[in-house]
């Protein structure tokens, strides 16, 4: 294995834990997912093992991304990202919709029809989101705080708030959501209208 090979595959585990971490998963219940054992999986992230292929998979497939975006293989000049959507037990869908590692991550989320009486699963993690409604009503929960925002709207807040998305009764939601690191923000610019 030539000194790049080497570099590639230790950028691996980093990248497996920041997916990790994102989903809000355990390494138990990404084990029960993937049939990789929880050991493995720690020693993977932590860059004390190097990765196979048969264990490159199943994790490529979990996190509903390529092989190539796990390793950080160069990409291409084709600048098209791999919208494979990601389904969730709650039939809620996932779509990344960036494949790049580090910095901002864009998703969109499609939410089915929800209670208005849900009682909300508040999660709380390192990093910065910003939340844009594109159809529907989303419910968002940020500490003791509800907000109803409707198509059009859009919020942004520090993730290490409790926080919990969701749909309403009225029907299914669509939302796009930029996640970053730790004092990451979406720059939004605006040109003043003249009148």
């Amino acid at each position: 294995m030539g000194n790049t090979t080497d570099k590639t595959l230790d950028t691996v585990g980093p990248r497996l834990k920041q997916l990790r971490l994102r989903r809000e998963v355990t390494l138990m219940e990404l084990a029960n997912e993937t049939g990789i054992s929880t050991s493995t999986l720690s020693r993977l992230e932590a860059g004390l093992r190097r990765p196979t292929l048969e264990q490159l998979l199943p994790l490529a497939r979990y996190y509903g991304v390529t092989i190539d975006s796990l390793v950080g293989a160069p990409r291409t000049a084709n600048p098209r990202v791999d919208l494979r959507p990601i389904e969730c037990s709650d039939g809620s869908i996932i779509i990344p919709l960036t494949r790049r590692p580090g910095g901002i991550q864009a998703y969109k989320f499609v939410l089915p029809p929800g209670s208005d009486d849900a009682v909300p699963d508040l999660r709380s993690h390192e990093g910065f989101d910003w939340a844009y409604v594109l159809n529907g009503t989303l419910r968002l929960v940020l500490g003791d705080q509800d907000f109803l925002l409707r198509a059009g709207e859009a919020a942004e807040f520090d993730t290490r708030t409790p926080h919990w998305f969701g749909a309403t009764s009225s029907g299914p939601v669509e939302y796009l959501s930029l996640v970053g690191r730790q004092g990451e923000r979406a720059h939004i610019r605006a040109t003043a209208q003249s009148g």
